[in-house]
């Protein structure tokens, strides 16, 4: 095939753009035909999944998307923002994949760093005993949990995070109420569209340091 300057102009614009970007893909939102597969349905999964309900009803910005984001944090890095609902995988060049979060209320939110100690898919749950005290119902699931499954609160997806080999038990996890992505209502874990926490799951290795930021941090990024 004859390559013309204009071919070797843009090959070359697109090496650039995917030396820079998260899989090359563009800055800020989306095509329709990208997040058409990015939440539409998954078959292939233990527990297939269905496509996201709220997806073209939710606010656009808790959309998976790459941002421009600087941060003193090095690639690979996951950092969460509770005020502003997002988490960002932290990118080379100051870019990062942005993802919508729902976090905790005010008085239960988890701040620091901490590091994924594990990965399960499609996790059992175990209510931890200050959660039973208050919701004495869950005394019901023993020693075991209750078992993974699309009725599961820690839906497709968990990261477990750990502060040295103190368990944190606050978890990256999937979510049972796709609704509650950009609000501030879990009991402290940072909860993610099964969707999006399927594709963090495939970006994020064991001992990624995660970063809670404070509530009152602003973080800034500029889609």
């Amino acid at each position: 095939m004859l390559l013309t300057r204009r071919t070797l102009l843009l090959g070359c614009a697109a090496l650039a753009l995917s030396a820079c970007t998260p899989d090359g893909l563009e800055v800020g939102l989306l095509d329709d035909d990208y997040y058409a597969t990015a939440y539409g349905p998954k078959p292939e999964e233990e527990f297939p999944l269905d496509a996201l309900e709220v997806a073209g009803k939710a606010d656009k910005r808790l959309y998976r998307q790459v941002v421009r984001y600087k941060t003193k944090e090095k690639p690979g890095t996951v950092v969460v923002d509770p005020l502003n609902h997002y988490l960002y995988l932290v990118h080379e060049n100051d870019y990062a994949m942005r993802y919508g979060v729902g976090v905790g209320k005010a008085g239960m939110a988890w701040s620091g760093r901490a590091y994924v100690a594990g990965k399960r898919r499609w996790p059992s749950w175990r209510p931890p005993e200050e959660m039973k005290q208050r919701r004495p119902e869950l005394r019901k699931y023993g020693p075991e949990g209750m078992a993974g499954g699309l009725d599961n609160p820690l839906g497709a997806r968990a990261l477990y995070l750990f502060e040295g080999d103190v368990d944190t038990l606050y978890r990256i996890h999937g979510t049972t109420d796709p609704k509650s992505i950009g609000k501030s209502v879990s009991s402290g874990c940072i909860r993610m569209w099964n969707h999006d926490v399927i594709d963090l799951y495939e970006r994020v290795n064991k001992y990624t340091v995660v970063v809670v930021l404070g509530r009152e941090t602003n973080s800034k990024s500029a889609a």
